[in-house]
C-alpha cells in the first residue's frame, strides 16, 4: 500500500464520493498524501456541467504529466485515475489526447479505484450500474453529505448531467438511516441529503417526505437537516408540510429557478411555468415565514430576448433571495440547447451575467442588512484569520457571521453557539457569542 491524492472538482456529489473514495482506501492501508507530487495514485474526479470545469481540469492533466515524468527520474511510478463526468463524456478523447493517464473510470465505476489500488472492487457484471457505498464521511467533519439518489430523468435541454450520471435511482432508506445514525454518534452537526433531482426520491413506496421525516426521527445530535437540489415540479405539499413541522429541517432552502420567463422554461424543458414557480414560493413562505431562499439561475439561453431577461430579475425581486448561483448558458456537445436557433454570442451572455451579479450583489445586501439582528443559532466553522479573538460561523439559513467569543465560554470548532448578530460587513455579519451554547 502506499500514498493517494484526490483532486475534486464540482457538485457536491462529486465531494461525497470523493470522501468515500477516501475512506475506502486508508482503511484498506493507504494514507493520504498533502500534495500530488507526494502520490503513488493521482486521482482527479471531474465535472462537465460547464466547460469552464473541463478546462480547468485539462490545465491540470498538463501539471500531472509533469509531476509523474519527475517522479519517474527518481524511479518513482505514479499512477493517474481521472474519474467523474468528464470521464463519461470524453472517454476516448482522453485516452488520445492525455496518454499521461492511465485509468479512465466513469461515475457508475468509481468503485473500480479499489481494484485498481489492489484492494478489489466492482465486478465486470456490476459496472453499468450505480452503487452507493455505506458511508460518505471524513473524518472529523462537523458537516457531511448524505447521498440518497444518483441520475436524472429530466433532460432539461442545456443539461448533459442525465448523460453522464444515467437514470434516477434511489438508495436503499435502512441504508440512509444507517449512515444518519453513525453520523449523529460522531457528533456530526447538519448533515445535507443529495440528489441531482433530490425531491423524486423513490424507494418501494416511500417518497422524500416520509424519508425526510424518518431521518428526523433517528437524529439525536444532527441540529440541521438539509436537502440538495429539490426540482420545482416535484415540490409536493406533504415535503412543504414536513418542513414546517420538523425543527431539524433547516428553514433555508435551494430552490432552482432558472429563468423568470414562461417561454425560456419552456425552451429549457423545465416543466413548470413563471407563475407556478413564484405560486410554490409564496405557498411555502407562508406556511413556513421564517424560510429564506438560494437560486440557481441561467441567463442567456438561446432566444432570450432582453425583456426575458428583465422578466427574470423581477421574479428574483418578488422572492428576495439571500443567496445566488449565476452563470451563463454554456453549450454542452449532445444536449438539445446546442442546435437551438437564436444562439447568443459569448460576450453578450457575459454582460448579461454581469448586470444579473451586479443587481443581485445590490439586493441581497439590502435584505440580509434588515436580517442583522436577534439572536441566532451558529455553527461555529473555524477561527478568523484576521482576529484570533474572533471566531466564523454560519446560521441555519447558511449565513456567515464573524463573532467575538466569551473567553469563559469558548467554543471550539463544530460547537454550535448562541451568537447576537449586530452589523452587515459586506456578506459577512458581525456578532458577540452569548452564554449559550447548544
Amino acid at each position: 500500500m502506499g500514498k493517494f491524492f484526490i483532486e475534486t472538482y464540482g457538485c457536491q456529489m462529486n465531494t461525497a464520493e470523493s470522501n468515500a473514495i477516501e475512506s475506502l482506501l486508508v482503511s484498506g492501508g493507504w494514507t493520504s498524501a498533502d500534495r500530488p507530487e507526494d502520490a503513488d495514485l493521482d486521482i482527479i474526479n471531474t465535472c462537465s456541467v460547464r466547460k469552464s470545469a473541463e478546462n480547468r481540469i485539462w490545465g491540470r492533466l498538463g501539471a500531472f504529466k509533469h509531476i509523474k515524468a519527475e517522479r519517474a527520474k527518481n524511479g518513482l511510478s505514479t499512477a493517474l485515475v481521472l474519474t467523474g463526468c468528464m470521464a463519461d463524456r470524453l472517454k476516448d478523447e482522453l485516452k488520445n489526447d492525455a496518454p499521461q493517464i492511465d485509468y479512465v473510470v466513469g461515475n457508475n465505476d468509481k468503485l473500480r479505484i479499489l481494484e485498481i489500488a489492489g484492494l478489489g472492487g466492482k465486478t465486470s457484471s456490476e459496472s453499468d450500474k450505480y452503487t452507493f457505498t455505506k458511508a460518505y464521511y471524513k473524518e472529523g467533519d462537523f458537516s457531511s453529505y448524505v447521498p440518497i439518489m444518483n441520475g436524472c430523468n429530466n433532460f432539461c435541454s442545456y443539461c448533459i448531467v442525465p448523460y453522464v450520471r444515467g437514470r434516477e435511482i434511489s438508495r436503499c432508506p435502512e441504508q440512509i438511516l444507517q449512515e444518519v445514525k453513525f453520523l449523529d454518534s460522531k457528533g456530526v452537526r447538519e448533515i445535507t441529503l443529495l440528489g441531482q433531482n433530490v425531491n423524486s426520491y423513490s424507494y418501494e413506496g416511500i417518497n422524500f417526505p416520509k424519508l425526510l421525516k424518518m431521518i428526523c426521527d433517528v437524529c439525536d445530535n444532527i441540529v440541521w437537516i438539509r436537502f440538495e437540489s429539490p426540482h420545482p415540479k416535484d415540490f409536493s405539499d406533504e415535503l412543504i408540510e414536513v418542513i414546517a413541522t420538523e425543527k431539524r429541517v433547516a428553514k433555508h432552502l435551494h430552490v432552482p429557478m432558472q429563468s423568470g420567463s414562461t417561454r425560456i422554461l419552456e425552451l429549457m424543458n423545465r416543466r413548470y411555468t413563471r407563475e407556478r414557480y413564484l405560486d410554490l414560493i409564496s405557498k411555502i413562505s407562508r406556511r413556513i415565514p421564517e424560510m429564506t431562499y438560494a437560486v440557481d439561475v441561467m441567463v442567456g439561453f438561446p432566444g432570450e430576448t432582453e425583456e426575458e431577461f428583465q422578466q427574470t430579475l423581477s421574479a428574483m425581486a418578488q422572492v428576495g433571495y439571500i443567496e445566488a448561483y449565476m452563470y451563463y448558458w454554456n453549450p454542452r456537445e449532445g444536449t438539445r440547447a446546442c442546435t437551438m436557433d437564436g444562439q447568443i454570442p459569448e460576450k453578450d451572455r457575459q454582460q448579461r451575467l454581469q448586470r444579473l451579479i451586479d443587481w443581485q450583489l445590490e439586493n441581497a445586501a439590502r435584505i440580509k442588512a434588515k436580517r442583522a439582528h436577534g439572536i441566532q443559532k451558529v455553527l461555529v466553522t473555524q477561527v478568523s484569520r484576521d482576529n484570533s479573538k474572533q471566531m466564523l460561523g454560519r446560521n441555519e439559513h447558511g449565513e456567515m457571521v464573524a463573532f467575538d467569543v466569551n473567553p469563559s465560554n469558548m467554543p471550539k470548532v463544530g460547537d454550535m453557539v448562541d451568537v447576537e448578530f449586530l452589523l452587515l460587513n459586506g456578506n459577512t455579519y458581525t456578532g458577540r457569542q452569548t452564554d449559550g451554547r447548544i
